[in-house]
């Protein structure tokens, strides 16, 4: 798939506008604002590029645990995470704000993005918005390990266009579909602990808007990665898969090989 571009700054950084989803650098434009200190994040293993532009359980249930956010079917032993909120808070159901330019360089919105992100691994999952901890902020976080693909069935990994990518964080996202193609799988959410659903997404996707730094972005991207975009964005929005499943299709994680009720559509490529 199409990789990620950062973006020219133009003035003083205005701004643009959770698979399978899914080059020559050239010179950087400095930025008016004073550069943000990266904070030390583990770089994962991944299969994507970035451009910069002018500047033992069952083995059935792990595997419907690794088909979407439940990387590893199980908790990761890592204290001192923010609990993930539930559907019914509040919080889930209301669109997020912004996040102003002047903001990104701070240590609450640092720390914010920070937690954010070892909340996602110890889950583990695959994506996850700011909502999902109880802060009402257009931020996302997400990536995709072979570790996790490695979960699901080869079967499912093809039809889903799966693939591995590295850390995504975008502030102020603004999605954009790409081409009238779309697809029906089963998705799930880590702020709907334990079901699953299949919930009809398009198969390509352009996100723009700010990465950890500050910095203008573009992610194309297509497959699963593509779906995980468009289920955290939902987030910012106050909406949740819930909300466009098909219901008859809707279950529990350890009942989603079973097969689908009558009249149901049929999983896969539309």
């Amino acid at each position: 798939m199409d990789g990620i571009q950062r973006l020219p700054l133009a003035g003083k950084c205005s701004i643009l506008a959770r698979a399978p989803p899914f080059h020559t650098p050239v010179s950087i434009t400095r930025c008016q604002y004073k550069p943000i200190e990266k904070p030390a994040l583990l770089p994962p293993k991944s299969a994507i590029k970035v451009h910069f532009i002018t500047k033992h359980k069952d083995r059935n249930l792990t595997s419907a645990r690794a088909g979407w956010f439940l990387g590893l079917g199980e908790k990761k032993n890592v204290t001192n995470l923010q609990e993930i909120v539930q559907a019914g808070d509040p919080v889930l159901h209301v669109p997020a704000r912004e996040v102003r330019p002047e903001e990104i360089g701070s240590d609450r919105i640092q720390k914010i993005i920070a937690d954010m992100v070892k909340v996602m691994r110890g889950a583990p999952g695959v994506g996850l918005a700011a909502p999902q901890i109880g802060i009402p902020l257009k931020i996302i976080v997400l990536e995709d390990t072979e570790e996790y693909i490695g979960y699901a069935p080869k079967e499912d990994i093809k039809a889903q266009d799966r693939r591995p990518f590295d850390l995504l964080v975008i502030i102020n996202p603004n999605l954009q579909k790409k081409g009238n193609k779309s697809a029906l799988f089963f998705e799930g959410c880590l702020s709907v602990d334990g079901y699953r659903a299949m919930v009809e997404r398009f198969l390509g996707v352009e996100v723009t808007g700010l990465d950890r730094y500050g910095q203008p972005i573009k992610v194309s991207a297509s497959g699963w990665q593509a779906r995980i975009l468009q289920h955290e964005c939902d987030h910012l929005a106050g909406t949740l898969y819930v909300d466009k499943m098909i219901k008859r299709t809707f279950r529990t994680v350890e009942n989603l090989q079973l097969p689908l009720a009558n009249g149901c559509p049929k999983i896969g490529v539309r």
